[in-house]
């Protein structure tokens, strides 16, 4: 009987000792994120929230670029502007066992979740251009938001002087730089300007058309358009036609940028988006080597306005 106790012991011991193990991120890394893998056997997962706008697929080539540069391999995945499915994308990742994430969230708040999961697999992620609300974050590689959106605010009163009846075009609910862009113009135009309307059009370009077309008809004396992202501010543009209200976007995307050059748009605050994507990689690859990253990476921002 005693015998029989002690393998019963000895084979619970064992169970727990292996179920503890399943539980380790395949990295073999410490929690900083520094790894004795082989560089060429990394495997990095990557979450955009979609490759429908030009902006993030900029960022996908920057990632693919220094990917290749670096010899480590990536697995995408398009969230096509749907929480849900980025939850069961970066699910589905985590079960492939990838050494690091990174995650351009369509959602702060919805996708906190899949951070803290990847939390407890021990496996560093990294965010682009939208934070997360909850969950423990290597580094935040973004624009200054905030910065951007106050450059958008101090533009329309530089062009059209202080009380300028102005529109907002808001971003996807919940992300954060929707948040962060509104408070920058938010800084400047609650001084100094007169908005008149604020609403969500989701970051996407019919939407920015169609809210732009019902603004316009309760306020038809409307000056300007601020546009939390480039996609919403063509689709303002369209809305306007020929008549005199000045469209101010985000993003520097490659259309917004011949809409400037064509006369259309007004200006847009130009990110970088393919160095966003390279910095992503760079980061991961000082995580791999076991070196300090900056918790919050700012990448510079520039004015493309009309001349």
């Amino acid at each position: 009987m005693l015998i029989l106790k002690r393998l019963f012991i000895s084979a619970l011991a064992l169970v727990l000792f292996l179920a503890g193990c399943s539980l380790e991120s395949p990295l073999e890394k410490n929690d900083n994120g520094k790894s004795d893998k082989k560089k060429s056997d990394i495997i990095i997962g990557v979450s955009i929230s979609t490759l429908n706008n030009p902006f993030f697929v900029k960022v996908k080539d920057g990632i693919e670029k220094e990917a290749k540069k670096q010899g480590v391999k990536v697995k995408f995945a398009d969230a096509q502007d749907d929480a849900a499915k980025q939850a069961n994308d970066i699910d589905d990742l985590i079960q492939q066992k990838v050494d690091y994430l990174i995650v351009n969230p369509t959602d702060s708040d919805a996708i906190s979740g899949s951070i803290q999961i990847a939390n407890d697999e021990s496996i560093p992620v990294i965010t682009l251009d939208r934070d997360v609300a909850k969950g423990e974050v290597a580094s935040f590689i973004a624009s200054d938001n905030i910065k951007g959106g106050e450059m958008g605010g101090e533009l329309i009163v530089d062009e059209l002087g202080e009380g300028a009846k102005v529109a907002e075009l808001e971003g996807v609910p919940g992300a954060s730089a929707t948040r962060e862009r509104g408070k920058g113009f938010h800084n400047i135009a609650d001084k100094s300007l007169n908005v008149v309307s604020k609403q969500s059009a989701k970051f996407n370009r019919t939407e920015g058309l169609n809210v732009t077309q019902n603004m316009i008809q309760a306020h038809p004396d409307m000056e300007a358009v601020f546009a939390q992202n480039d996609e919403m501010a063509l689709g303002a543009v369209e809305a306007i036609g020929n008549k005199d209200i000045k469209v101010i976007g985000f993003d520097g995307n490659e259309d917004a940028i011949k809409s400037v050059e064509s006369g259309k748009l007004f200006a847009t605050v130009a990110q970088q988006p393919n160095l966003m994507g390279e910095e992503s990689i760079k980061t991961i690859m000082d995580l791999y080597n076991g070196n300090k990253v900056e918790k919050k990476h700012k990448i510079p921002l520039e004015m493309k306005r009309q001349q």
